[in-house]
């Protein structure tokens, strides 16, 4: 991870903050790894990431109060207004970070753009996203309070969405980011909170998890969560 990288990642996260809109949102992308270090603490976990993508949820309904133009807020650093696939799915972007907002996907869902009029862009729809709220984490980093997934939630949602990646490169970051956490877990003395979890959520949804592991080839992980 570059160091400018960081730094401007760090500058985002303190404007959200003094806007109050960090307080309401949630942090789930990738860029939760490097935070993750403080959980892991005393436990072998490489914070190291590959990515420009800053993802944020909003909860739907969303508790942001007020109105804050994240574009202008974020305009002075170097950010520009951006557009992503055919719906125009807002993003910011700039050379070394691209801000992205998600909600999460309910009923049958739909490839239009969610307004946010109170942030001033619209977020992009997805499912699955729901697991990443049901079990967070409040880390503090240079001073901010920043909520992000329970790591055990993360790492099992990204063995779902790796399978229903189309871009292989972020599919295999994925799947790699996940086997790393879960490892973590285990060697962190966790396992029964990640069975746990794991038995929590539908069938369905298990059984995704189960084949990501499988088409991972990662048998230790298998063999805890089928066993229990």
């Amino acid at each position: 991870m570059e160091k400018n990288q960081y730094k401007l990642c760090i500058e985002v996260l303190k404007r959200l903050e003094k806007s109050g809109v960090l307080k309401q949102i949630v942090l789930i992308g990738s860029w939760c790894i490097p935070f993750y270090k403080e959980y892991f603490s005393g436990v072998k976990f490489l914070t190291s990431i590959r990515t420009r993508d800053i993802d944020f949820l909003i909860p739907n309904p969303s508790k942001i109060a007020g109105h804050v133009d994240i574009a202008e807020l974020m305009k002075d650093l170097g950010f520009i207004v951006g557009y992503k696939g055919s719906k125009g799915v807002i993003k910011l972007e700039h050379p070394d970070l691209a801000i992205e907002f998600l909600v999460p996907e309910k009923g049958r869902g739909t490839n239009e753009p969610y307004p946010l009029p109170e942030l001033g862009v619209n977020a992009q729809a997805l499912r699955f996203l729901n697991f990443l709220t049901d079990g967070v984490v409040t880390v503090e980093i240079e001073n901010i309070a920043l909520t992000i997934p329970h790591p055990i939630n993360f790492a099992l949602h990204k063995l779902i969405i790796f399978q229903r990646r189309k871009n292989d490169d972020k599919a295999q970051k994925d799947m790699e980011s996940a086997l790393r956490i879960l490892k973590a877990v285990v060697e962190k003395g966790e396992t029964d909170i990640m069975v746990a979890k794991f038995n929590g959520i539908p069938k369905g949804w298990q059984q995704k998890i189960l084949m990501g592991l499988k088409k991972a080839g990662d048998s230790a992980i298998l063999d805890i969560l089928k066993q229990r």
